[in-house]
């Protein structure tokens, strides 16, 4: 049987790390569906089209493939068929595609296509619209949240290990406005479904998160 469970949540709230650790726990394949966004967010940057331009963005989009193949139980992304792990975690890459994932035409392209890799295999899918649009009869739903100082912590230092430079101050400002259009926007905006479960992360620790949602699956029959 195949079965699903959808992680929501504002940036660094901590999704893709407590999806990660559910999915090894359950056996079920994690589908980052915010890697996704970033990679065709990233073409549209490296081709010099603003996040707002609708008519490029839709004139383009045939061209960007995106897809997810796991190696040594790694998930990689694929970006017209190149790895692009190591170029999509920049906020310049999270901003462009938070912008560009308002676009319909984008939105329809990356839900269909992580509509199938749920059809295939048991999954745990993080992102924005997964409990209200990707998955509706996720057998699991989770609203992750956090306080926006903590998230902008936690972001600052992912990004640090990575070697990536930059402002606190400049990233928490970033964090809010990413809310904001995440929030606000027409087509599948972030918001809690109405059979999800929130989880506030702010001063819990990532065993006690995932701890928390593992016990929520179990009362659910998963």
């Amino acid at each position: 049987m195949i079965r699903s469970i959808a992680i929501d949540g504002p940036a660094g709230a901590g999704k893709s790390t407590i999806a990660k650790s559910i999915a090894k726990t359950k056996g079920f394949v994690y589908v980052d569906t915010g890697a996704m966004y970033r990679a065709m967010g990233l073409y549209y940057m490296n081709n010099g089209v603003a996040p707002d331009d609708t008519k490029k963005i839709e004139e383009m989009i045939d061209e960007i493939d995106v897809s997810i193949v796991y190696e040594n139980g790694e998930q990689i992304v694929l970006l017209n068929g190149e790895n692009v792990n190591s170029k999509i975690r920049t906020p310049e890459v999270g901003n462009m595609a938070s912008g560009v994932s308002t676009n319909s035409a984008v939105r329809k392209k990356m839900v269909s296509l992580q509509q199938q890799l749920a059809k295939k295999r048991s999954v745990v899918m993080d992102g924005r619209d997964i409990g209200t649009v990707v998955l509706p009869d996720a057998m699991v739903k989770i609203f992750l949240t956090a306080s926006v100082d903590v998230r902008t912590e936690r972001r600052f230092e992912e990004l640090k290990a990575k070697g990536i430079d930059c402002d606190k101050a400049k990233l928490r400002e970033e964090i809010i406005e990413r809310d904001y259009r995440d929030t606000h926007r027409e087509n599948s905006p972030l918001k809690k479904a109405d059979d999800a479960v929130e989880v506030d992360t702010t001063e819990l620790t990532v065993e006690e998160v995932v701890g928390e949602i593992l016990d929520i699956a179990e009362s659910k029959g998963l």
